[in-house]
């Protein structure tokens, strides 16, 4: 027979043991808007999912129904752009009637992206910089574009994710 006392040490050491890894998965999570701990920054959105569409620029129709409008076109500036803050997204129209939509989320270290300003996605926390085009990389710290989400643009000037 075991000893009693090596069974519950052994239960003791067991359950210690899966508490500690439960803590530590659960500080590898991520997520939140807490921030990271080494820089203080906002860890902004979840990574987008990988192969995210181009946007079909300046399309026309109507949305696929209860889909939501996350911004209207009259409220884009041609060379300019709208970042949506909460839907952590940025919508620009490069010229006249095309419009394109990127992830807000700067790839270098999460901040959102801060204002679109003569065809260029300004990330103010490092100064990387992205083309309202096409999302790719001007210049800064980032080491990678913004990722592009396809869109529609509607009749009455609605834009949805598509």
């Amino acid at each position: 027979m075991s000893d009693p006392t090596q069974t519950a040490r052994r239960k003791v050491l067991v359950i210690g043991a899966a508490t500690l890894a439960g803590g530590a998965l659960t500080a590898c999570g991520g997520g939140g808007d807490s921030g990271s701990a080494a820089t203080g920054e906002p860890n902004g959105a979840a990574t987008p999912p990988p192969g995210s569409a181009p946007a079909d620029a300046g399309s026309a129709g109507g949305a696929a129904a209860g889909t939501k409008s996350i911004v209207k076109a009259a409220d884009v500036p041609v060379g300019g752009g709208k970042v949506l803050k909460e839907e952590k997204l940025v919508v620009t129209q490069p010229t006249a009637g095309s419009f394109r939509c990127f992830t807000a989320v700067c790839p270098h270290q999460g901040c959102l992206v801060s204002k679109v300003a003569d065809n260029t996605i300004n990330c103010a926390c490092h100064n990387s910089e992205f083309k309202a085009t096409d999302g790719s990389k001007i210049s800064g710290p980032a080491t990678k574009g913004l990722a592009e989400k396809k869109i529609t643009v509607s009749a009455d000037g609605s834009i949805t994710l598509a």
